[in-house]
């Protein structure tokens, strides 16, 4: 269980991110159209998981951009935005967004997302929600990096997450 903090209210989640060197779990979660992906998908890719709230949040919205800009100028790279938040507003955020090099993604019909990965918030107002975490799953499946951000309204440490990238 992590402890974190909303605001600067304590907050829990379930377990821990997957710890690095580790298989990935496994995941199938919802696109923008409703159909399902997971990792046989992006096969042979590196992928950045951002791992966030909701995409109503400044902070959320931030990073989904930040990784929009910077998947752009990488190589073998998929960056998938995971929430709770439904497909529509994925695909509506990226839309009026303009966001063309991240995948959205939906927990919404697969809750054991967040208790295999350590997000899923347990205590709080946001209990329910995913907290906001970096996974980065290299070509083989392997976690190379973790950060799950201690205070959920701030942005996760993107250097380091890129310097893993290369």
């Amino acid at each position: 269980m992590a402890h974190l903090t909303f605001k600067g209210t304590p907050v829990e989640s379930f377990g821990t991110l997957p710890a690095k060197g580790s298989e990935a779990p496994f995941f199938c979660l919802v696109k923008t159209d409703l159909s399902e992906a997971g990792p046989a998908d992006f096969a042979g890719k590196r992928l950045v998981l951002n791992i966030f709230p909701s995409l109503d949040t400044p902070v959320c919205a931030a990073s989904v951009r930040y990784f929009n800009q910077a998947a752009a100028s990488l190589d073998n790279i998929v960056v998938l935005c995971i929430s709770a938040d439904l497909p529509f507003a994925h695909r509506r955020f990226c839309e009026t967004e303009g966001l063309k090099n991240v995948v959205s993604l939906s927990v919404f019909r697969s809750p054991e997302f967040g208790k295999d990965y350590g997000v899923t918030m347990t205590t709080g107002p946001l209990k329910g929600l995913l907290s906001r975490a970096i996974v980065i799953i290299d070509a083989d499946g392997i976690v190379r990096f973790t950060q799950q951000v201690s205070e959920i309204v701030e942005e996760p440490d993107y250097s380091a997450a890129l310097k893993v990238l290369g």
